[in-house]
């Protein structure tokens, strides 16, 4: 049986492992502001419970994350249900994201990667097309990094290679990005900042 108190120990240690990628972190935040001051936008991509978080966290830019502000230019190539099939079906499945990047994507703009094993073969595929379009590229994986490692400009390998925590992780450096990315980019329209229970 699964044990919640050892469960919750296991998501402890891997956090308290975590703080050992803060300068990639740092690395990743500057990227992303300075692409966002300069007019960008930051793509996102990733399957299954990594697609969740990339829809997940561009949310986080485009509406608003400890308070409220001005949009910021974020969007998931995970949401068109309509491009994924048709892209899959006519090209494969490896070409869903780097099909939609050559369309969406410009100089200057960041591609997100997450991948729990750093080898998915489309994400792998979207970051290998982002380089050809100088697009800068940010990779969240876990401890190993698979082939993703050598190709994004920043590699975040969370120290797990369970795709629970790595995920748990991700989401949690995500959040963090998106903290700093507001931090630094945006003032509130108010000096309150907002309840972390949202209003349904």
């Amino acid at each position: 049986m699964l044990d919640f108190g050892d469960y919750c120990g296991r998501i402890a240690q891997c956090f308290n492992t975590l703080r050992q990628s803060e300068a990639e972190c740092e690395r990743a935040a500057s990227i992303l502001v300075d692409a966002l001051k300069k007019g960008n936008k930051v793509i996102f991509c990733g399957n299954g419970g990594s697609a969740a978080d990339s829809q997940h966290l561009a949310t986080e830019l485009t509406g608003r994350f400890l308070f409220d502000r001005d949009p910021l230019p974020a969007l998931s190539l995970t949401v068109d249900t309509s491009a994924l099939t048709a892209i899959g079906n006519d090209y494969g499945y490896g070409t869903i994201f780097s099909r939609q990047l050559r369309g969406i994507g410009k100089r200057g703009d960041v591609l997100v990667g997450l991948s729990t094993s750093g080898n998915s073969q489309n994400v792998v595929d979207a970051i290998r097309v982002a380089q050809e379009m100088d697009i800068t590229t940010i990779g969240l994986t876990g401890t190993k990094g698979g082939r993703m490692t050598d190709i994004c400009d920043v590699c975040i390998r969370v120290p797990s290679e369970a795709s629970n925590h790595i995920q748990e992780m991700h989401i949690a450096v995500g959040h963090w990005l998106c903290g700093i990315v507001e931090e630094r980019m945006c003032k509130p329209r108010t000096n309150e900042i907002k309840d972390t229970v949202r209003a349904a």
